[in-house]
């Protein structure tokens, strides 16, 4: 009942009057809130990453866990503190899994089955990115055995008394499992997140798709096997999501015709391998290449000038074949150096980290095909059983933290968008 003698004016006054006292409040949140939605997705024309009409030269890291410490209430916070740490070093690129197919926290429990706790994990990981400015580069599935990879989808395949065969390499040519595969690409890039309500293959937080993580099929070395299953799986995507840019998720070695097998590659394995970096880049639904840099567990009889100097030809090698050949950008994708090498020193990382940054420094103020580069790997404190030999705490390693944001910045000034982002001017005002 209103008061006597003002009839319904007062409430309608009311309403009003809150209704300006929200948008004076909260406006500004909620254009911010637009223009985050609005976020532009990452483009490329010829050998450049685009965004916002600007080349786009990347900086950022690996940190493959996100998505398992995301599950449990006890680790998920490492997510956010990794993403904060890598936001405030201007690094603009996460790569991560987006798979875990059986075992622990899997996301696959078996074909078409998936665990929602999990999913919504990954949920977490790409909205916690989207809150720190940071991209994300998912891989799908694994060549090697960890988290699944192609030897769970065999195994499943040949339980169910399907397979063709217990060969790991029959993932790249069993009819069942390739069905498997694409539908687990269904699910995931049709996810309607839980936290931000945007399907996967319509945020823009997400950079790229990689198709595979470092695939090999030894059992036919000529990479037919292999080119046939990248080419029908990247066109499988990109008739879903026509969105996101998409690679392949290669280490870079040379196949048996090219004649760079004999001149660039390691060792003569590596043209055995039943990859070819040329012509599986070469695939016309892949956006870009990507290249690994690991010259200390390439070679068995190098120190540490050799390694430095092969890293160097090998960049510069693929940054030709991007250039020339695929006109594609071509993105290093992993790159480290052992602290188990019988010559390490602290010292060699910080000099390897250098040497890779400037490689990539020169071809951006060149406007060349070297597109970026991602350390292997990064973590926080408290994870030494998800440390491998190249792990780093980053914030504990003052002078990897300066190489980082330096190269951060140094990028950021060659491309024009340190003028355009407060953030990158903040952090390349104050980088120690």
């Amino acid at each position: 009942m209103s008061p006597p003698g003002n009839g319904p004016m007062v409430p309608i006054l009311g309403f009003l009057t809150c209704v300006a006292f929200l948008y004076l409040s909260f406006g500004d949140l909620w254009l911010d809130y637009n223009r985050e939605a609005e976020l532009g997705f990452v483009s490329r024309n010829g050998t450049q990453f685009v965004l916002d009409g600007k080349p786009l030269y990347v900086n950022g890291w690996n940190s493959y866990w996100f998505m398992d410490h995301a599950v449990n209430d006890h680790s998920r916070h490492r997510v956010g503190a990794m993403l904060e740490a890598g936001s405030k070093m201007g690094l603009t690129v996460c790569r991560t899994w987006a798979f875990n197919d059986g075992g622990y926290n899997a996301l696959q429990i078996s074909p078409g089955r998936f665990d929602e706790r999990v999913f919504k994990a990954l949920d977490h990981v790409i909205a916690e990115a989207k809150t720190h400015g940071v991209r994300l580069l998912l891989s799908l599935v694994n060549n090697l055995q960890n988290y699944g990879g192609k030897t769970q989808y065999v195994n499943w395949a040949w339980q169910e008394g399907v397979g063709l065969s217990s060969s790991n390499d029959s993932f790249f040519f069993d009819p069942s499992i390739r069905r498997y595969f694409k539908n687990y690409l269904t699910v995931l890039l049709t996810r309607k997140n839980s936290i931000t309500g945007i399907e996967y293959r319509n945020d823009p937080t997400i950079f790229a798709w990689e198709l595979i993580n470092e695939p090999r099929c030894l059992t036919d070395i000529s990479g037919d096997t292999l080119q046939d299953w990248i080419n029908e799986m990247t066109a499988f995507i990109k008739s879903i999501d026509k969105k996101h840019l998409l690679t392949v998720g290669l280490e870079g070695f040379y196949g048996p015709k090219s004649p760079k097998r004999l001149t660039v590659n390691p060792e003569r394995w590596a043209s055995e391998l039943g990859s070819d970096f040329v012509r599986n880049s070469e695939s016309p639904n892949i956006d870009f290449a990507s290249v690994h840099i690991y010259p200390d567990h390439w070679f068995h009889d190098q120190g540490f000038e050799e390694n430095l100097r092969f890293a160097v030809k090998w960049m510069q090698s693929h940054m030709e074949d991007g250039d020339k050949e695929l006109k594609k950008p071509v993105l290093f994708t992993e790159f480290g150096l052992s602290n188990m090498n019988k010559d390490y020193e602290p010292s060699q990382r910080d000099r390897f980290y250098r040497t890779i940054f400037d490689v990539v420094y020169k071809s951006a103020k060149r406007k060349r095909s070297g597109a970026g580069t991602l350390v292997w790997q990064f973590l926080i404190q408290g994870m030494e059983g998800f440390n491998d030999e190249f792990g780093i705490v980053p914030w504990e390693k003052d002078s990897i933290q300066r190489l980082m944001m330096e190269q951060s910045c140094r990028l950021g000034r060659v491309t024009g968008r340190l003028l355009q982002d407060k953030k990158a001017t903040e952090i390349c005002s104050n980088k120690p």
